[in-house]
């Protein structure tokens, strides 16, 4: 290895910081999740992200900039086509993503689909439409465990649900159903990044609980990344939250599964004291899917604000052969119209105890240099096919 024996990579799940370029093509103009949960907050108490010259790279009303921040930072725009969590993830490890995952946020599913499912599962179906899990359950949960019947949802994320009682439709039911939405999905009309399926336990509205008996039918990458290059080398690549089912699995040594955002920062707290060698890869989604999603900048900003805690202990903790280097998938700006994801660009921040120089760093035109930077700081060769240029020299 060139510098660092471990490298943090944490991702605040859709913490944009202003539109992209293109935001128009997405009906995103004037989008900035960052700017607007700080329009929302007062106090808004950040000082450990402060530090690492987040107020420096974008202006903040309840934050000065550093006058000395802890390392370099600067903003990353998305090469791909698309906004959404699989995009911008993949991208972040190599991949060029030119045409988008399918969305049904605002139409539902189409007939032709479902009419597939029903015939080969043997339910009908229900729900069709964008919804909250617990809106859906609440509606139709009730009716599913009566008839038999199935409920199949979307959200803002290119995803197809299906919701299913423990005790009524049976888990395996479930995983069968999801198994067969899976394989309908893979055409391209139809292609989503995720079948999801969502058991849950209770008999009655107001009752109704989603247990942790979840699991992700995803879309393999398109291609290797660099954590298939770093794990072919020999390094370790641990993943937390999300990362697992992003990349169903692909490139990771070891993953540990997150209840919550703060959760999650407790896990890679706890890594910092673990001896390995190689790419801790961290996603938090609770500031997607809790308070972006649902349009609530508040509970976003008080999100950041737990994650401030947190990442002040973890700052703590690293080593002079540590890198930290924290970034976004994609925007969802909670003070927006509907509810989907915006397109936005992205901070980069990243520290290392043993920098020797910091400041703004030039805007980059691809989440990619994230991966190129970890895959040239072990000295192993990118995938053939993948984009982006290691920032690891500029990195004094």
């Amino acid at each position: 290895m060139k510098k660092y024996k471990r490298i943090f990579i944490i991702v605040i799940d859709s913490l944009g910081i202003g539109a992209m370029p293109n935001a128009a093509e997405y009906d995103d103009e004037g989008t900035d999740t960052l700017g607007h949960i700080d329009d929302h907050m007062d106090p808004f108490v950040i000082p450990n992200l402060t530090r690492m010259g987040l107020a420096n790279l974008h202006p903040l009303k309840h934050a000065e900039p550093a006058k000395e921040p802890l390392g370099y930072y600067g903003q990353l725009l998305e090469a791909s086509v698309g906004k959404d969590t699989m995009t911008g993830h993949w991208e972040m490890m190599g991949l060029h993503i030119t045409k988008p995952f399918q969305t049904f946020t605002e139409t539902g599913f189409p007939k032709e689909l479902l009419e597939q499912l029903s015939a080969r599962t043997g339910h009908k179906i229900v729900g069709n439409k964008s919804a909250s899990g617990t809106e859906i359950l609440d509606e139709l949960a009730e009716h599913e465990i009566a008839t038999g019947d199935m409920i199949v949802y979307t959200s803002a994320d290119s995803v197809l649900q299906i919701c299913g009682n423990e005790e009524t439709f049976g888990l395996e039911e479930l995983y069968r159903c999801c198994e067969i939405a899976r394989e309908l999905t893979m055409r391209d009309e139809w292609k989503v990044g995720r079948v999801i399926a969502r058991p849950y336990v209770g008999k009655k509205k107001g009752e109704f609980k989603r247990t942790s008996n979840r699991h992700d039918y995803a879309l393999k990458p398109y291609g290797k990344t660099a954590m298939d290059a770093l794990k072919e080398a020999g390094y370790d690549v641990i993943s937390v939250g999300k990362i697992k089912d992003i990349f169903d699995g692909e490139g990771i040594t070891e993953s540990y599964k997150s209840k919550s955002s703060v959760h999650g920062m407790e896990q890679t707290i706890e890594l910092a004291d673990k001896d390995f060698t190689g790419l801790c890869f961290v996603n938090l989604v609770d500031f997607d899917a809790l308070w972006g999603h649902r349009r609530d900048p508040i509970g976003y900003g008080r999100e950041l604000e737990w994650f401030d805690e947190k990442l002040g202990i973890l700052l703590g903790k690293l080593k002079e052969e540590d890198l930290l280097i924290i970034t976004a998938d994609h925007g969802n700006d909670p003070t927006y119209k509907g509810t989907d994801h915006t397109k936005e660009k992205v901070p980069f921040l990243a520290w290392s105890p043993s920098m020797k120089g910091r400041g703004r760093m030039p805007d980059r035109d691809t989440f990619a240099v994230i991966g190129a930077t970890a895959a040239d700081n072990f000295m192993v060769k990118m995938p053939e096919g993948t984009i982006g240029q290691s920032l690891l020299e500029e990195m004094e």
